[in-house]
């Protein structure tokens, strides 16, 4: 893989490992759980590059309790991965209570992460993932569950979660408070409401003010980190002990040696021609075929990953379309044989956001959701019976 170095006083940065519990993440880095993404084929390649928290993607409370197949799988990780962190979604206090109890239980996690950040409306419009907060009493009840049950493994447990609904329904101050009061390790942040989805800028402001009001836990900031050097701005412009990249890492594993290399002061970055890229392609490849133990989910699986890896770089229309509907392992070989080896990094086109951002958008909730903090009656008894039965999000 090709290294370089860039400026050193841009980069040099000194922040303390990341205490969670009796977890100790010496690079303050967490990969943020991504559905269709963070399964233990990518973790892998991220961490043959950098160290941090690693987070597996996210599994809904219920079907992990009813065993679910798919639920089961995502929840796997490598024998070698030191922290075995799971993401939890759920509505009910008592189905993710469960789950967290499942969890320490059989020994299957050392970290569990609450997802109230997502903002997708198949959850949203149940009342889950970002819409959650705005329900103080369900929220404290849901967080109170899970870190009672981590407690009695001593298992940290951690919060992700956005600003809030929209700027009028803001939710991350008190929702932060009270995830501080019932003993979560740390809060996440992404500097984002529900309602600009992935459009726009993050808010880094808010970010600050969280940590400002949360002196005594710590706080992560997530959103908009594309590059080592934005880690490094986020941190110096609000005070983070640790930062949670997401969208950023897309077809660029090799981000997580960056971001090490940046929070332990060194000037090398990665710098990847595209032989270099065509050959982790591959690989991640590879990995998924391990991890799904089917050829042809595996390769269905990784079209997704074509634009991310080589954007940026000189791949013609015709190879991407054939790429993106690559049959096999064996077709893929041949596909990426077709590149260019000489071809070196294209600098910035390779850099920066990653996927559909979108536009601002209504956020779907359930009705009258926004009426009260409080739920109704309707309300409950659609949370009796909201969650998915699928995992992801």
């Amino acid at each position: 893989m090709t290294v370089t170095a860039v400026p050193a006083s841009a980069t040099r940065l000194e922040l303390p490992p990341l205490k969670l519990g009796p977890l100790t993440i010496d690079t303050p880095v967490v990969l943020a759980p991504m559905a269709g993404i963070t399964n233990k084929a990518f973790r892998r390649l991220c961490r043959e590059y950098g160290g941090g928290l690693y987070v597996a993607e996210m599994v809904t409370s219920r079907a992990l309790v009813e065993r679910n197949r798919e639920s089961m799988r995502i929840i796997s990780h490598d024998e070698d991965e030191k922290v075995r962190s799971v993401q939890l979604y759920g509505v009910d206090p008592k189905t993710v209570g469960a789950a967290v109890r499942m969890l320490v239980e059989e020994d299957r996690a050392d970290h569990i992460d609450l997802n109230f950040g997502c903002p997708v409306p198949k959850v949203t419009r149940r009342g889950g993932g970002s819409a959650l907060p705005w329900k103080t009493e369900l929220f404290t009840a849901i967080v109170q569950a899970a870190t009672r049950e981590a407690g009695r493994g001593n298992i940290p447990l951690t919060i992700k979660m956005r600003k809030g609904i929209d700027e009028d329904h803001l939710t991350y101050i008190d929702a932060g408070k009270i995830a501080r009061d019932a003993g979560v390790a740390a809060v996440a942040l992404h500097g984002r409401t529900t309602s600009q989805f992935y459009s726009g800028e993050a808010d880094w402001d808010s970010i600050a003010r969280l940590r400002e009001a949360l002196p005594d836990i710590p706080v992560l900031g997530n959103g908009d980190i594309w590059g080592a050097e934005d880690a490094v701005r986020m941190v110096r412009q609000t005070g983070v002990d640790g930062i949670v990249v997401g969208r950023g890492c897309q077809g660029r594993p090799w981000l997580f040696g960056d971001l090490q290399a940046a929070f332990e002061g060194t000037d090398r970055r990665f710098r990847p021609g595209l032989k270099e890229v065509a050959d982790s392609f591959h690989r991640h490849a590879e990995l998924l075929v391990d991890y799904f133990e089917d050829e042809g989910k595996a390769l269905r699986d990784i079209r997704k990953h074509v634009a991310w890896y080589f954007k940026g770089y000189q791949v013609g229309g015709e190879l991407r379309a054939a790429l993106a509907a690559v049959p096999t392992l064996e077709v893929l070989r041949g596909l990426l044989d077709q590149l260019d080896p000489a071809a070196p990094y294209p600098g910035a086109d390779a850099e920066g956001p990653r996927g559909r951002a979108g536009t601002p958008k209504r956020p779907a909730l359930p009705d009258g959701w926004l009426n009260s903090r409080e739920l109704d009656e309707n309300h409950r008894a659609m949370i009796s019976a909201a969650e998915l039965d699928v995992s992801g999000g």
